[in-house]
């Protein structure tokens, strides 16, 4: 985007109408009123506005509500803009009044434009690309969460009929598609029971690439340790089943979701670049560059690392008042995408292992220590995207 414009057009935008609201670059209000989500009025609008100069478009939300007037923008050769809602919050406190109105967030958005432009950030990775990518990406979210919710259920029911059976799957051992396929077939410990040790180990066998042999001993071990069954395990052995085959369908939608943006990803340069380091998988790539593309939108490193909130805060006053402390602002998607990877590359990458052990030997406590590494990490991704190369490998010098 190159600055100045002559006109700033801020949208709040709503499901069925947006507010609008046009400033000229001095400030002078110009047009003030709703806009019905419509493709031939919104058209006109911006086309009106485009007789006072150049005119820009920002956006509060750049997708869902908000991709209509941004298409609209570009079809009439109108630029467009986003900015965030924490800097949107931010700004409007500056604003007199505690008002909450479509109309006082629209002016607050076109006077923060027009006023701090830095703010701002573009919304060029709204391609097609990214549009079916955060469709997906959002969908394996959903999956995920629901995957979670079942997993979690299956693992309280275990527990409430025979809590030495649940204790031989920890973690995410019960989502195994090995001990799905048992609860399926078997249902729990009573199922379990009949058919016996013998025959389970036998059916595992067919089932499985993998001898499933360990498996079994534990889960008959585990079945050795209570003797009474407890009121209501009929019914709950009518339900493991239906949870474990829920599980399954999911982890299976998962799955497919995957391979579509691993596809999809394929044609895109960056995703290669970004996944060429270690702890940067398909899911991570698809974050980064959903929330940041190929950060042409930052002049540095160090903005970037703020907005997404693993730089620390520093805090100043005299000489009364001086530190560092995390920052709990930002993108947390991005945040969160960071710092899992980082966490990934400590244990997988001898150089992020060696300078996460630095931070550890330093006195950081484990969660820190991921964090400063993200940090670090955060300045390659950058600088990665921004020359467009894969990345280097540093050798590890010895202590």
């Amino acid at each position: 985007m190159e600055y100045p414009y002559d006109v700033y057009c801020g949208l709040d935008v709503g499901k069925s109408a947006h507010h609008a609201t046009a400033l000229k670059a001095n400030g002078e209000k110009v047009f003030d009123k709703e806009l019905v989500q419509d493709e031939a009025k919104i058209a006109e609008v911006f086309h009106n506005l485009a007789s006072y100069g150049r005119v820009l478009v920002i956006v509060d939300q750049p997708n869902t509500i908000g991709a209509l007037p941004i298409a609209v923008a570009r079809d009439v050769g109108v630029d467009v803009a986003y900015l965030p809602g924490l800097a949107m919050r931010k700004a409007a406190d500056l604003y007199p009044g505690n008002a909450k109105t479509d109309a006082r967030d629209a002016f607050v958005i076109a006077d923060t434009a027009r006023s701090m432009p830095h703010a701002l950030r573009g919304v060029d990775r709204d391609s097609e690309i990214f549009t079916v990518l955060k469709a997906l990406s959002g969908f394996d979210d959903d999956l995920a969460h629901e995957c979670t919710r079942s997993i979690n259920r299956l693992r309280g029911l275990l527990g409430e009929i025979f809590p030495a059976l649940e204790r031989v799957f920890p973690g995410s051992r019960i989502a195994q598609p090995a001990v799905l396929e048992i609860f399926i077939k078997y249902h729990g410990p009573t199922g379990l029971r009949s058919a016996g040790r013998a025959k389970v180990l036998r059916w595992a066998r067919s089932k499985s690439t993998r001898d499933p042999q360990g498996l079994i001993d534990e889960i008959f071990a585990a079945l050795s340790q209570q003797s009474v069954t407890v009121p209501g395990t009929a019914a709950v052995e009518l339900i493991i089943p239906k949870i474990a085959t829920n599980i399954k369908a999911l982890k299976d939608q998962r799955r497919e979701v995957a391979i579509q943006v691993e596809k999809l990803l394929e044609d895109y340069p960056l995703s290669g670049v970004l996944m060429s380091m270690p702890g940067v998988g398909i899911k991570t790539a698809a974050v980064i560059l959903l929330s940041i593309g190929d950060a042409s939108g930052f002049p540095s490193a160090a903005h970037l690392a703020s907005y997404a909130g693993i730089a620390p805060v520093t805090r100043r006053s005299g000489t009364s008042i001086r530190g560092e402390s995390p920052s709990h602002s930002g993108n947390k998607q991005l945040k969160s995408a960071l710092f899992r990877s980082a966490w990934v590359a400590s244990n997988c990458d001898a150089e992020s292992k060696a300078y996460y052990q630095r931070k550890r030997a330093e006195g950081k406590k484990h969660t820190a220590a991921v964090m400063c590494l993200a940090r670090r990490r955060c300045d390659v991704i950058y600088a990665m995207l921004r020359d467009g190369t894969i990345y280097q490998q540093k050798p590890v010098i010895a202590a």
